[in-house]
């Protein structure tokens, strides 16, 4: 098995390619070791020390490391987890990915959130994804759009600059009624 790396704008960030299907479908994130017990998969990476976060998509791994810890100490251990993983034949969830938001927001603008959704579907979560982390819808109240950055977007130093000047520009460019967008915390 070849597993690949590929670094994300988050250097605390590191994107893993096992060249197998990770989740089916959706995406897991685990922001602690204690969350990923639901995760065969994440809880082995964390088990090898020195890791923060870890995210899983359909067809990656994301880890983010601890702040003490360089890449050269754990990237050789978290390679050997995610080998050890796929050789015991394991999922990589045991049960449901993380349910999905279906944010709040008021019931005449259902139309808008429709819009907001499929646009972030369509041309959103595709690009984010590529760089190893997820966004997901959490609402809208009176023009502001709340979203919530994971994987490797998740503290990533340019997540602002996405936000600000990449999909609130889009949203407001097809969605008149979207004035802003807003990160969330999980």
């Amino acid at each position: 098995m070849f597993i690949q790396t590929e670094s994300t704008p988050n250097p605390a960030t590191l994107k893993f390619l096992p060249g197998q299907t990770v989740l089916a479908a959706g995406t897991a994130d685990f922001p602690s070791a204690e969350a990923a017990a639901a995760s065969p998969l994440a809880t082995r990476i964390f088990a090898a020390g020195g890791v923060g976060a870890v995210f899983l998509g359909t067809d990656f791994v994301t880890v983010t490391k601890a702040e003490d810890v360089e890449w050269p100490h754990i990237k050789p251990q978290i390679l050997g987890a995610i080998m050890e993983h796929y050789q015991s034949g394991a999922p990589a969830l045991t049960g449901e990915a993380g349910p999905g938001h279906a944010g709040n927001f008021a019931e005449e603008d259902g139309d808008i959130v429709r819009q907001i959704k499929e646009l972030l579907d369509t041309r959103v979560r595709p690009a984010v994804a590529q760089d190893g982390g997820d966004i997901t819808f959490h609402g809208f109240d009176r023009g502001v759009v709340y979203l919530h950055m994971q994987g490797a977007c998740a503290g990533c130093p340019s997540s602002t600059l996405t936000l600000k000047m990449g999909i609130e520009n889009l949203l407001r460019h097809y969605i008149p009624e979207v004035t802003e967008v807003r990160p969330v915390a999980a």
